[in-house]
């Protein structure tokens, strides 16, 4: 089956660049592609149990008809499996297959899939180079994209991991057809990110369409598109974080110190947290006479319209005051001496970086967000 209608997105990084290939049956181009580009590679596949049954024999079926042997180990699936001991097994896997430093890994998973190997082979032999073949909307539009890999520990999300590049992303658009309608949604947070960070006119299109995107067909494809046209901009300019590439955190300030309170559990799944987020951020934004009621209420509109969760009181079970939210914040990678770091917005489009905000405004925004004002 050749792939159809491809859309390709360069990410510019000198010596590192490399192309993300967006459309429907580029899983059954594996193989080939791949060999383009290291055409006498051994490779290991990582996947997990879910995706595994989906897609894991059309995999290694094309790698074999471009004469790539290919091993795999498969984890379980949800965040659980970003830890020490499934990044143990992981190594293992690769070890016991005596992969060299010129043979490769495959991420074929979603965001937890794509961390963990990544993590895995930035670290084995010292580094070797890995694919990413995300079979999430998340995944494909923002996690992997850009490098960064890594596990969670008992202290936080990802607090421990590299960045490691991918030498190329396959984002197979056709295999979303066989997410489950939460998840797709959930992917769909990081699409509307986008739109909210920097592209006002990419809102406004999502507003119109975003029916269409869930439907599939070229509008998914577009949409998948402009997301990683969006990252790949901001990660050629800033691929370590230094500046720019901290507004791809709208929202997840919040987000992960609610995914944290949620144990990382099917209660929240990271999408939901990030939808959540975006919507204190606005509310935030508003509190502190930076963005109009007008815009933030078109923001949260639309994420609702969508079925996103935007209020504490939609995420199941019970949680942890203000103080403990907050608490939980402190812990994020994005904290900078001690002070808490938030990407705000002056409206649709146009987030930025906020340093050293107090906490009393969040207190009080988080309190009113718990009693449901």
């Amino acid at each position: 089956m050749k792939s159809d209608n491809v859309t390709t997105v360069r990410v510019e990084l000198a010596e590192r660049a490399y192309d993300i290939a967006i459309g429907g049956g580029l899983l059954q181009e594996t193989g080939a592609r791949i060999a383009k580009l290291r055409p006498k590679a051994k490779a290991v596949i990582v996947s997990d149990a879910n995706v595994a049954k989906f897609h894991l024999e059309s995999c290694e079926r094309s790698l074999k008809a471009a004469g790539i042997k290919s091993h795999n180990v498969i984890v379980a699936a949800g965040e659980s499996s970003k830890s020490y001991a499934t990044y143990q097994q992981v190594m293992d896997a690769i070890l016991d297959a005596r992969i060299e430093r010129g043979d490769l890994l495959v991420a074929l998973g979603g965001g937890v899939v794509g961390d963990l190997a990544g993590f895995a082979a930035a670290t084995v032999l010292r580094g070797i180079d890995f694919v990413q073949i995300p079979t999430s909307l998340l995944a494909q539009v923002d996690s992997a994209v850009g490098g960064k890999t890594g596990i969670d520990t008992r202290q936080g999300k990802n607090l421990v991991g590299a960045f490691h590049q991918p030498i190329l992303v396959l984002a197979d658009t056709g295999v979303l057809d066989s997410l489950p309608p939460r998840q797709f949604r959930s992917g769909y947070a990081e699409v509307a990110k986008y739109g909210l960070i920097n592209d006002e006119k990419f809102f406004a299109w999502l507003e119109k369409n975003w029916q269409a995107v869930f439907k599939g067909g070229n509008e998914r494809i577009e949409a998948v598109a402009a997301s990683c046209r969006a990252k790949a901009l901001i990660v050629g300019r800033d691929e370590r974080e230094a500046g720019e590439r901290a507004l791809l955190n709208l929202g997840h300030t919040f987000a992960h110190a609610l995914e944290a309170a949620t144990g990382y559990s099917e209660r929240l799944l990271h999408g939901e947290a990030v939808a959540v987020g975006m919507v204190l951020a606005h509310q935030l934004s508003v509190k502190l006479g930076l963005c109009s009621e007008t815009d933030a209420a078109r923001a949260i509109a639309h994420l609702a319209a969508v079925g996103l969760p935007t209020k504490l009181s939609d995420i199941p079970g019970s949680l942890p005051g203000s103080a403990a939210l907050i608490d939980l914040m402190g812990t994020d990678k994005k904290v900078e001496h001690g002070s808490l770091v938030f990407i705000l917005t002056r409206g649709i489009g146009k987030a930025f970086v906020a340093k050293g905000i107090e906490t009393g405004p969040v207190r009080d925004l988080l309190d009113e967000a718990g009693r449901g004002a």
